[in-house]
């Protein structure tokens, strides 16, 4: 969908149009899943997290300046419930669902990398979550450095560097 349907849909949902707040969830919602299942490693976590993250955002979608910016703003949202709910279940935290990784589309095809999905999987779990949240938003969704510094509320050049760090730190874990 291009960035002005989408800003077109948050102006209709801001207005109270039911079916274009839908609509917007059928644009981001497998996103955000992916996003919070990678994040949190788990199923049941990544959807409340996702759910609660819609709730949210249909409470606060008047406040959003910038409608062409809804993806943005709602990734920050899942962003700050991902980090709210590892702080809640530490002791869960890096335990991930293989199948649930091998039922959903999109990022990157390991297959061509030649990792083995269970070693990224507990690559990614050995990172810190600020920076497996960076990593995933640079390498699976795309967005660059200066997208993510505005979806997690830091510097540019603070996201830049831990991104840099992160990946070193990634490939690090995935030769040993």
């Amino acid at each position: 969908m291009a960035m002005n349907d989408l800003a077109l849909l948050v102006e209709k949902a801001k207005a109270g149009d039911p079916d274009c707040f839908a609509s917007l969830y059928e644009q981001v919602a497998d996103d955000l899943y992916r996003m919070a299942l990678y994040t949190l490693g788990n199923a049941h976590d990544a959807q409340d997290a996702v759910a609660e993250t819609f709730m949210e955002a249909y409470k606060g979608l008047a406040s959003l300046r910038d409608n062409a910016a809804f993806r943005a703003w709602i990734l920050r949202i899942l962003s700050f419930r991902c980090k709210r709910k590892i702080k809640q279940y530490v002791k869960e935290r890096g335990t991930v669902d293989i199948d649930d990784l091998a039922a959903l589309s999109g990022g990157p095809d390991l297959a061509e990398t030649g990792i083995n999905r269970a070693d990224l999987v507990s690559a990614l779990a050995q990172l810190a979550p600020a920076e497996r949240e960076i990593v995933l938003l640079s390498v699976v969704y795309g967005y660059t450095t200066r997208e993510i510094a505005g979806i997690v509320g830091a510097p540019h050049g603070t996201v830049s560097s831990k991104l840099h760090r992160s990946l070193k730190k990634l490939r690090a874990l995935l030769e040993a």
